[in-house]
């Protein structure tokens, strides 16, 4: 029987410091609120803490702070690690605190977990033991009778403090290399870092990522923000090691600003982003009068985003997990020509039109080919995919064969496997070393041309061989197409050179500009229109328009959308025309005055709609589409960050489905597509020659083959200019 004296608990013990980490405490850099610390110094605290301090351990494997004792305790071999529960007793077999108080040194970073009324003080208790960092679990603070601001509490006491402060409502940190694990869940260690503002979602990539063969090198929830932000975290992992590629699930961007600088920063050190998000965001949820507001979406801006920074976009979980998975491998495909190798028509087949739909071009394979290791195998033809027909049952080694002479061959960019292969040696036992010495010779391919198999195999000795070599392993050829297409669109970015853009309009939106004066403002920056005049008088309508030649267009003054209340009269010809228009519009519609404007008539002229608006978190945006009064039916735009270069327009122009209309189509001869996209790249650059400037849209801007006319234009100014100076809380 137990006796009283042994089963009594004994008091804690101080732990003491691992030799590793028994240094002199690092001073705190203690900066002014409102100015950011450096990540790099910021979050070592957090990351790569000296000491823990679990408030709220448990013994209760149903509880969070069990599963954040166990967590803290797996690095108790690099860092000391205190338990602290307010009625003591053993945790995980270890003897508690009863307070932070009672701790032998400061705690350098301090995890919470305790109900949502007690999270105040613990980390007012927190402060007073000297913590440096301090990770809030807790949920439900927002809700607390009296004190729903109570996280923004905490943030600004923290940054007064010199404290970093992760969370509330966080679902905690790890770094994998680093022994730090301080979450709920299981987390295989990998080389991929995952932020995001969602625990659940974090979860899920880290389990998909587990599924792939992958891990995670560095794990954070970000919780309600209240001081550690996403871009802190991003800023952070430039610098980690053993993070190679970065999945980031966002729901919504506090600093666009510091994002898209974060961003740089990744790639910079290579490591490429995946942005996760969803599909509503503040750029989507501003429409204004103009076309351009009802065009533009928060999923268009996102895309922008990522190109502008050289990011690549995912649309869930499993395509994060599958692109971050093949980017941290290394496969950086120089193009998107891809040879695909199947060993049954139909799987080759898909893959082909899968391959088709995500912009990937299956080359045709050359008749001639090059110097290669041995004879040209005998499946393959001058066809793309390529069948193998039943050769690999009768020889497995035709599938390194025929990877090693497209890696020679010099007119693939990639190889995609597709099919049986992997799952031989699962089904016909004597297979397996065979097909895992056919693996490792296609793992080798890999030094000169990237492979990517899609296989129908579990964990078959040639996959686990493809896997340990670092080659993405795929359960449906969708994932592993989408997963290249991803890697080659990575890998031709050309993200533009970080900079500070206006974030915010000047203020808020005033009357549109009068129509002449709107086009005053576009002719300063090089847009072309035709010429014009305002009557105030049919005789002086008609004295205007026998300045010119050919037919006048009249326009109704003080309507922003004249189409709809009948304000447009085409094709003037004579002076009875012109009389007529100005009375129609004095009478029906009260106008005092009507622009006389030349009327464009050239021949194979294409509308286009071009616009410029301010998305309430990244700042100007400028669109170019389909035009005309249909611009909202087509929904035929692209979209990009402002200001754009006339090489940036021209690549907005190849995206647009009404391409084939500018290069000429069914015998009309091509329009100046150098005219089109000095036009956007000119109107793009609005914001900065005329600082009032909140939104413009010229619809339609008529291009033909020689050269582009406006003949209609919105511009926006700011009502009040916004003040200068105003302190700005950046995180």
């Amino acid at each position: 029987m137990t006796t009283p004296e042994a089963a009594r608990v004994p008091e804690p013990v101080p732990e003491p410091v691992p030799e590793a980490i028994a240094e002199p405490v690092r001073e705190t850099e203690v900066v002014p609120l409102g100015r950011p610390l450096r990540a790099d110094a910021a979050l070592t605290p957090l990351w790569r803490p000296a000491s823990v301090a679990v408030v709220g351990a448990s013994d209760d494997p149903a509880k969070w702070g069990h599963w954040l004792a166990r967590g803290a305790l797996l690095g108790r071999e690099i860092r000391a690690v205190h338990l602290v529960n307010r009625r003591g007793g053993p945790v995980c077999g270890r003897p508690a605190f009863p307070s932070l108080g009672g701790l032998p040194h400061a705690p350098e970073l301090v995890v919470i977990a305790v109900p949502a009324p007690a999270v105040e003080a613990a980390f007012d208790d927190a402060l007073a033991a000297g913590a440096r960092a301090v990770l809030v679990i807790s949920d439900g603070l927002g809700r607390l009778t009296g004190n729903p601001r109570l996280a923004d509490h905490l943030g600004d006491r923290a940054r007064e403090r010199g404290v970093r402060l992760l969370g509330p409502s966080s679902l905690g940190i790890v770094d994998t290399h680093a022994q730090l694990r301080l979450a709920w869940g299981d987390f295989p260690a990998g080389p991929v870092g995952v932020v995001t503002q969602s625990g659940q979602i974090g979860t899920e990539i880290a389990y998909l990522l587990a599924r792939l063969g992958s891990g995670v090198s560095r794990f954070a929830s970000t919780g309600a923000q209240a001081d550690i932000c996403t871009e802190d975290l991003l800023d952070s992992l430039a610098g980690h090691d053993a993070t190679r590629a970065v999945i980031a699930y966002v729901e919504g961007i506090r600093d666009p600003q510091r994002f898209l600088r974060a961003a740089h920063l990744l790639r910079e050190a290579g490591k490429p982003l995946v942005l996760l998000t969803v599909g509503s965001s503040p750029a989507g949820s501003a429409a204004a009068l103009s076309h351009t507001g009802a065009l533009t979406s928060g999923t268009d801006i996102l895309e922008a985003v990522c190109r502008s920074v050289g990011a690549v976009r995912a649309t869930t979980p499993a395509h994060a997990a599958d692109l971050a998975h093949a980017l941290a491998l290394g496969v950086r495909p120089r193009g998107s020509r891809i040879l695909v190798v199947s060993d049954s028509g139909g799987q080759g087949a898909l893959a082909a039109d899968l391959a088709t739909e995500r912009g990937l071009d299956l080359a045709t394979p050359p008749t001639t080919p090059p110097q290669s290791p041995g004879p040209v195998p005998a499946p393959v033809e001058p066809r793309n995919p390529v069948d193998l027909a039943g050769a690999g049952e009768q020889d497995l080694t035709v599938y390194a064969s025929v990877a090693e002479w497209a890696a020679t061959a010099g007119t693939y960019d990639a190889l995609v496997l597709t099919g049986y292969f992997g799952r031989y040696g699962e089904d016909i036992p004597t297979l397996a070393t065979t097909e895992a010495e056919v693996a490792a010779r296609l793992a080798r391919v890999t030094q000169t041309l990237p492979v990517l198999v899609h296989t129908m195999a579990g964990g078959s000795p040639a996959t686990q061989t493809l896997r340990a070599a670092g080659v993405p392993v795929y359960a449906d050829i969708d994932s592993t197409l989408r997963a290249l297409a991803g890697c080659a669109q990575w890998q031709a970015a050309t993200p533009r050179p970080p900079g500070r853009h206006p974030t915010a309009p000047p203020g808020p939106p005033g009357p549109h500009l009068a129509y002449l004066q709107a086009r005053e403002v576009a002719r300063a920056v090089g847009i072309a229109f035709p010429e014009a005049g305002v009557a105030e008088s049919a005789r002086e309508a008609v004295r205007i328009a026998r300045a010119w030649d050919g037919p006048s267009v009249a326009k109704v003054v003080g309507h922003t959308h004249k189409t709809e209340v009948g304000g447009v009269r085409l094709g003037l010809e004579t002076d009875a025309d012109i009389t007529a228009a100005f009375e129609d519009f004095a009478t029906r519609l009260g106008a005092s005055s009507v622009v006389i404007e030349r009327m464009d008539t050239r021949p194979d002229t294409v509308e286009l709609i071009v616009g410029l608006r301010y998305d309430p978190g990244f700042g100007p945006v400028v669109l170019v589409g389909a035009g005309g009064t249909s611009a909202e039916l087509w929904r035929d735009t692209a979209l990009e960050l402002a200001p754009v270069t006339i090489d940036g327009a021209r690549a907005m122009l190849r995206r647009l489905t009404c391409r084939p209309l500018l290069n000429g189509w069914r015998g009309a001869a091509p329009c100046d597509v150098d005219a089109v996209a000095a036009a956007v790249a000119a109107l793009s650059t609005l914001p900065g020659r005329d600082p009032t400037v909140v939104s413009a849209e010229i619809n339609p801007l008529r291009a033909g083959p020689d050269g582009v006319l406006a003949v209609d234009v919105l511009i926006e100014r700011a009502r009040t200019r916004r003040p200068h100076g105003k302190p700005h809380r950046d995180h």
